[in-house]
């Protein structure tokens, strides 16, 4: 099937998925009103084989070293998918299924497959990658940019990490946890019985973002947006927390949105 933009639609609920832009989310309307940031590199993309930034763009593969371009000097983010166009494997009126085989840079095959299914009043986005070949370490996540106004007051996020990674000059957490502190943010929290983080527009609509994965990073540095992003792990994962995919343990992640009107 070709890349084309896909529409899903439930009750008032309408979304576009963009397989030929890194397979990402482009838009989330409710009764009309868009709720992703606009734009080629926005809307809500999937970070995989990792999330955030590789120190140096390095990683220990087994014994061996392995260099990811630096696409954020002197870093690498946010792994290779949303770069590159998707297959659509399948599709219907309320979920679309996507494909992506891991080709270079990234050293070894694999089978990313990512389901986007709509209901009337939520959005699940499922991902996996499989192997069937050499193991490797991996990550998922996805990064989402939630328009911080809808045409009324600013959006508040409420959630409650059981910790804050501490953040070094080089954007990448040090190894040590602290107790949260008040945005802005550009980091990563603990939550470990799963993310779980409200988004309220007053007055217009409330969206909860859940996961049962450990991990969220929160950015809200940028006046347009705010983003709420569960992942696998944290930035750099790959060095200090890796999880291996193997032709018998897929690596698979879930993440839920969840609105109500206000």
């Amino acid at each position: 099937m070709s890349d084309e933009d896909i529409t899903l639609t439930a009750g008032d609920a309408e979304v576009t998925v963009q397989p030929g832009n890194g397979g990402r989310v482009g838009g989330l309307r409710i009764g009309g009103v868009e709720l992703l940031r606009q734009g080629e590199r926005f809307g809500c993309f999937p970070m995989v084989p990792w999330c955030g930034r590789i120190r140096d763009g390095r990683f220990l593969d087994g014994a061996e070293v392995r260099q990811m371009p630096l696409n954020a000097p002197p870093h690498a983010i946010h792994g290779t998918v949303r770069d590159h166009a998707w297959r659509t494997a399948r599709t219907g009126t309320d979920e679309a299924v996507l494909t992506y085989q891991l080709v270079d840079p990234w050293p070894h095959p694999g089978l990313v497959t990512q389901i986007v299914a709509l209901t009337e009043d939520a959005l699940t986005l499922t991902m996996s990658v499989e192997t069937y070949e050499s193991s490797f370490p991996a990550q998922i996540g996805w990064h989402p940019w939630f328009n911080r106004n809808l045409g009324g007051e600013d959006v508040t996020l409420d959630f409650a990490p059981a910790w804050q990674e501490e953040r070094g000059d080089d954007h990448l957490p040090t190894g040590n946890r602290l107790d949260p502190k008040p945005g802005p943010w550009d980091d990563c929290f603990g939550m470990p019985g799963g993310v779980e983080a409200t988004l309220t527009w007053p007055g217009q609509l409330e969206l909860k973002v859940t996961s049962r994965q450990e991990w969220v990073v929160v950015y809200d540095e940028q006046r347009e947006a705010v983003c709420v992003e569960p992942q696998t792990g944290p930035p750099n994962g790959l060095n200090t927390l890796p999880h291996l995919v193997t032709p018998l343990e897929p690596l698979e992640a879930t993440t839920t949105w969840r609105w109500r009107r206000l």
